[in-house]
């Protein structure tokens, strides 16, 4: 399933086009460390005489604001003191940014080059691509960063007549050289000259490397039909299936820093969401986006999501079905709230809305069917109440002499200045911004909805003893029509792992972002989870189009694992699966009718000398759990929250093994009885085998499963 492509590879330094390349790196490596000692030294003078210009032009600035005329021009005085503080602020970010790119590029001043003949008749154009960008003194650009237009040349592995885009403007160009290298620093190790990438030397060189305890950048071995997810077009909802091994994860990381790069002036990455399976997978991933220099978008898991909005305590939802949805749905339309349904406000101690005012609130607008509009018009009645209330207790003497009573420190906490009132009417204004102070959490409670017993009318209206925290959540989104309005994109990893239910609140809770949403149909380990036709239908209900994507390529595994990995697909499916890893080690497939002989082999496994990092990856907790007990100190159990070594042995069920790599994979248990030939327990040998990139080793305690005991 491996194919071979050639590749020109040279380290010789008797070669001339190596010396000219080791010449230009030295050059330019110098010209960046000479760009951070200039940023560094600017930024140090800068920042001081930044201080005592700032010094010497408040002192000139004269408060007076006696009539018009002086009030205007103290107003213009302070007003260019600010426009001066932000311009230097904004000089020290544009360095620091800088400061942060050139340090970046000095570990790896760039990967690639392309030559390009930008016009017929013009000389060609040498253009280095780097993990950043970078300019001279006359801003011309010494490295491109990956994620620039003229990059595309690069990553379209297409020789010859090309293309790439610029502002939406397509600009064709003529691609002479397509050259990788191998630095570190400003050493020139190796370069090639290549023409199909899929199959090239540094690829592969990139490939061979051990697994370490975090998942590496890719940048400079993106593939074309990786590169076609990285660059797509900004569309509502991207779908990629692809196989194991085919870098889903690394292309999505790649992905946000694209997306990054593309919007730096209006994105946050507080404003891309991504969704991990695990924890164990989140700490595997966390290095990624900072080597490239961006930061780590917000990450959460299923469970820490519907903790963070408050589902946390309920039944997590994994079994509730699309359709206990659409019946609140449905029955929310007639839906009349009963006193029941309502709940008092009050912080402590303090009732600051009765049950029977948030009931008189919500009659109001009795009109108004159950949904955004009426939510909208509750809540803002809730807050003019709640206003009221607090004005009533700023009225009050005991709250005034409390106030009163606050140390200087606390006064000043609160107010900015100690408290020296001249009259009545002085006293209940500081009064009113105190109990506003104390009491602001409530104003948060009305905008949750906390006045809303949604437990109890869901389960009213499914006829149900408790509400799962996908129901909850969904229910409330039936309430406000929408959960996030920051997020403008959202990533789902491992989609194939979650419910229709799950995905249909997570399509509506983001319903103005856009998705991109990464799995693999044949690692489906958990019963009742969404095919990736029922998401595509999901998604495209919400946001009007989904585009999908495939990748079909195995950049992780052996063609021997490979082979054993993709065996257990359907022969169409198989045939279109290809390997560029280079020929490795057979995988050992054995099994024992006796208990004492197989833990004899299990052990032998686990202590059996070699490189990298091993998993034993069992096949349910609960055989975690057994296993841990037979191996003991032998191996490193991985549970929730953990980060992996770089080496060494662990032990982790299938579920917390996705997504993640090992350079040797013990399958224990791979007898009938764990794993029959059924279409589940088919996905769950296919994701357990595929986790390896170099061994496998599959052990079984009695007859061997059906799906490999042909081999």
């Amino acid at each position: 399933m491996s194919e071979n492509v050639e590749s020109t590879r040279t380290d010789s330094h008797d070669d001339p086009i190596f010396a000219a390349e080791q010449d230009h790196l030295s050059e330019l490596y110098a010209k960046l460390l000479q760009i951070r000692d200039d940023i560094s030294q600017d930024l140090e003078s800068n920042h001081q005489g930044a201080k005592q210009d700032l010094i010497d032009m408040s002192e000139e600035v004269r408060l007076d604001f006696g009539g018009a005329d002086e009030t205007i021009e103290t107003l213009a005085a302070i007003e260019t003191l600010n426009s001066i503080i932000d311009a230097y602020n904004q000089y020290h970010d544009f360095n620091v940014d800088k400061l942060r790119r050139v340090m970046l590029l000095l570990m790896q001043p760039y990967f690639a080059k392309v030559t390009l003949e930008m016009r017929p008749g013009r000389p060609p154009r040498d253009v280095y691509i780097g993990a950043a960008g970078m300019t001279d003194e006359r801003s011309r650009p010494l490295v491109v960063d990956w994620r620039s237009p003229v990059a595309e040349t690069y990553y379209n592995q297409e020789m010859g007549p090309t293309s790439y885009q610029v502002d939406g403007k397509t600009r064709n160009v003529n691609l002479t050289l397509r050259r990788q290298f191998d630095i570190v620093r400003d050493e020139l190790r190796s370069y090639f000259d290549t023409t199909v990438a899929i199959q090239d030397s540094l690829l592969l060189g990139a490939l061979k490397r051990r697994h370490t305890e975090k998942l590496q950048a890719i940048t400079a071995t993106i593939q074309r039909e990786q590169n076609e997810v990285v660059r797509h077009e900004d569309v509502p909802v991207l779908l990629v299936n692809g196989i194991a091994g085919s870098g889903k994860t690394s292309v999505l990381l790649q992905r946000i820093a694209f997306l990054l790069y593309q919007e730096r002036k209006t994105l946050d990455p507080s404003q891309v969401w991504l969704f991990s399976p695990n924890d164990v997978f989140e700490s595997y991933i966390d290095t990624v986006l900072p080597s490239m220099g961006e930061s780590n978008p917000r990450t959460v898991t299923w469970r820490a999501f519907v903790a963070e909005q408050g589902a946390g305590e309920r039944d997590l939802g994994l079994s509730t079905t699309p359709e206990a949805l659409r019946r609140l749905d449905e029955a929310a339309r007639t839906l009349v709230l009963e006193p029941d349904d309502l709940r008092e406000i009050r912080l402590g101690d303090e009732t600051l809305l009765k049950a029977s005012q948030v009931r008189s609130a919500v009659e109001k607008f009795a009109e108004f069917d159950v949904g955004p509009r009426f939510t909208a018009l509750v809540k803002e009645e809730l807050h003019d109440r709640l206003n009221r209330r607090l004005a009533q207790m700023a009225r009050n003497e005991e709250v005034q002499e409390e106030m009163l009573g606050l140390d200087v420190e606390r006064q000043y906490e609160i107010f900015g200045e100690t408290l020296s009132p001249d009259d009545e009417e002085e006293t209940v204004a500081y009064a009113k911004r105190y109990v506003e102070h104390l009491y602001e959490d409530a104003h948060d409670a009305i905008e949750r909805l906390a006045w809303l017993r949604f437990d109890r009318i869901g389960m009213r209206l499914l006829g149900a003893q408790a509400l799962s925290a996908t129901e909850w959540l969904y229910l409330r989104l039936v309430f406000t029509g929408i959960g996030s309005r920051d997020a403008r994109f959202v990533m789902v990893d491992e989609v194939q792992d979650y419910t229709e239910a799950q995905l249909m609140v997570l399509a509506r809770f983001f319903s103005r972002a856009h998705f991109l949403l990464l799995g693999d149909e044949h690692q489906a380990i958990f019963e009742g989870t969404a095919t990736f036709s029922r998401i595509a239908e999901i998604f495209g209900a919400t946001h009007g189009s989904v585009d999908e994507c495939r990748l079909l390529t195995s950049y992780r595994s052996s063609p021997e694992i490979t082979e054993l990995f993709c065996g257990l697909l359907e022969p169409d499916e198989r045939r279109r699966l290809t390997s560029v890893q280079r020929e490795g080690v057979a995988p050992v497939i054995r099994s024992f009718d006796d208990r004492d002989a197989y833990l004899e082999a299990l052990r032998a496994a686990v202590t059996e000398p070699g490189e990298g990092l091993t998993a034993v990856v069992a096949e349910s907790d609960a055989r975690a759990s057994w296993l841990a007990k037979q191996l003991g100190d032998a191996v490193r159990v991985i549970r929730g929250g953990m980060s992996l070594p770089a080496e060494g042995v662990v032990l982790l069920p299938l579920r917390v093994a996705k997504g993640l790599e090992f350079d040797h994979v013990i399958v224990p248990d791979a007898q009938a009885e764990v794993y029959p030939d059924t279409p589940l327990a088919r996905r769950r040998l296919y994701t357990a085998l595929s986790r390896a990139t170099h061994r496998v080793t599959v052990l079984a305690q009695g007859p061997l499963t059906p799906m490999l005991s042909a081999r």
